[in-house]
């Protein structure tokens, strides 16, 4: 077994006589604990910061999100890039070489070695630090940060232990600094707009979600620094990609604002497609290769819904984050096509008679989808969609994002997202791996809110 921080172990689900209790029974579930808050710190739900009319910006790491990310922020009034650091001096120097190519005056360039970014966070004309390293570094810097009186926006995922999750949670309480996951897909247009149904019940109440992570990567394992996603793999077991998949059903559900995930159990396939693509492409035997090609975990909440989610990065299966939310009066779908459905008004009465008859109980006609997606458009996407497509970044989610974060900065309220769901969606990197080398045992999912759960009724973006 491995060695895992913060675990007590009441017993392993499949060993021995079988458990007939529920799975939130202790002695069903491999426990986690809660560190103490520390002494004088309170949670920061709803954390408010002094409206800064202009956001300086400092951006660390610049291989391959962080270009974009500069870029995209351009076009938003108000934003000062004020540094440019990463580990390559050819990075600074072409993202610099964009800037006066828009217009813009060069930024000081910080490069050379993987320690570089201290400076950056040290300096005193920053009010926000932007990550986009690699998985590894996103928690050291973004404490640091915030200890240097900084905001973090952290690339996905923004930590990979609980040991990290907490120390990015305790940061921002101590400091009362925002820590914030730069989680795009919450901003994807139809996440929008469903989240947006879902708030206004048209699909009643949700009690089943689900997501995933699906995206061949081998054309884009030889573009990372230091080959480091592809050891995280080698290294690690579980879903250590879970963001994109799990971040807008937690929001459709209002996780930790009435709502909170209970457990979690993971399985997964034996290791094929990556160990084939190092011997294939580079000649390495890869016999200790730990994640598998398809992992499947599935959340149970305290209010008794299930959430499923997929990670898959090595197989030849078309692009998808899934993304599927079940209601008690309607249902919601992006991947493969994006449809809705709903309990009353399309399924003809002659028709659902046949009980044999499939397709009774259908998706809602094209049009009528497109129409009900332009009255339940989201007023985050209203106000700046137009835009958002020009500017685009994963078809213009990505502008949306970084407006957002700028908005908010720039008039005092709070994050669309907090550091509390950062570490939900980052929590199921360690807790898979800790269900799959347990032979699938379910295991309980902290409440990183410290029992704030319960305390706000519902997701609200702050207008």
């Amino acid at each position: 077994m491995r060695k895992t921080t913060f675990l007590l172990i009441a017993c392993l689900f499949f060993t021995g006589n079988s458990c007939t209790k529920q799975p939130k029974e202790p002695e069903c579930v491999i426990k986690t604990q809660v560190p103490a808050r520390p002494e004088g710190q309170t949670d920061v739900l709803q954390l408010t910061a002094a409206p800064m009319p202009v956001v300086r910006v400092a951006f660390i790491g610049l291989g391959m999100r962080g270009p974009g990310a500069v870029e995209r922020m351009t076009h938003i009034d108000g934003v000062e890039i004020v540094a440019l650091c990463d580990v390559e001096q050819k990075n600074t120097e072409k993202v610099n070489k964009m800037l006066e190519e828009r217009g813009f005056p060069k930024a000081p360039e910080f490069y050379g070695d993987t320690s570089v970014w201290r400076k950056v966070t040290a300096l005193p004309n920053v009010d926000l630090i932007y990550v986009a390293t690699n998985w590894q570094s996103h928690v050291t810097i973004g404490v640091q940060a915030m200890k240097d009186g900084k905001h973090v926006a952290i690339e996905v995922p923004a930590a990979m232990t609980l040991d990290e999750i907490w120390a990015l949670i305790n940061t921002s309480e101590q400091t009362r600094k925002h820590c914030m996951q730069l989680e795009n897909c919450v901003y994807d247009f139809f996440e929008l707009t469903t989240l947006n149904m879902v708030q206004q019940g048209l699909l009643g109440e949700i009690i089943h979600g689900e997501g995933a992570y699906i995206h061949g990567l081998q054309p884009f394992w030889d573009s990372y620094w230091d080959d480091w996603r592809m050891k995280f793999n080698k290294e690690h077991r579980g879903d250590v990609y879970p963001t994109h998949g799990l971040g807008p059903v937690c929001q459709a559900m209002n996780i930790h604002r009435g709502d909170k995930l209970n457990f979690l159990v993971s399985v997964d396939t034996r290791p094929v497609g990556n160990p084939a693509f190092l011997k294939e492409k580079r000649g390495e035997e890869a016999k200790e290769f730990r994640n598998g090609d398809h992992t499947t975990t599935l959340i149970r909440t305290e209010k008794g819904k299930s959430i499923l989610i997929e990670h898959n990065v090595t197989s030849p299966r078309p692009y998808s984050r899934m993304y599927q939310l079940t209601g008690t009066k309607g249902f919601a779908n992006k991947y493969p096509a994006p449809g809705y459905a709903l309990d009353k008004g399309e399924i003809d009465p002659a028709v659902a008679a046949n009980h044999e008859n499939l397709n009774a109980h259908s998706f809602l006609p094209e049009d009528v989808r497109k129409a009900l997606m332009q009255q339940y458009k989201h007023p985050v996407a209203k106000d700046i969609e137009e835009q958002a497509k020009q500017v685009g970044g994963h078809g213009g989610m990505d502008f949306i994002m970084d407006y957002r974060l700028i908005y908010c900065l720039q008039k005092g309220l709070p994050l669309d997202m907090d550091v509390y769901d950062l570490a939900e969606w980052c929590s199921l990197v360690p807790l898979t791996e800790i269900s799959l080398d347990n032979h699938s045992a379910p295991v309980e999912i902290p409440d990183f809110t410290r029992g704030g759960w319960d305390k706000l009724k519902g997701l609200t973006f702050a207008e």
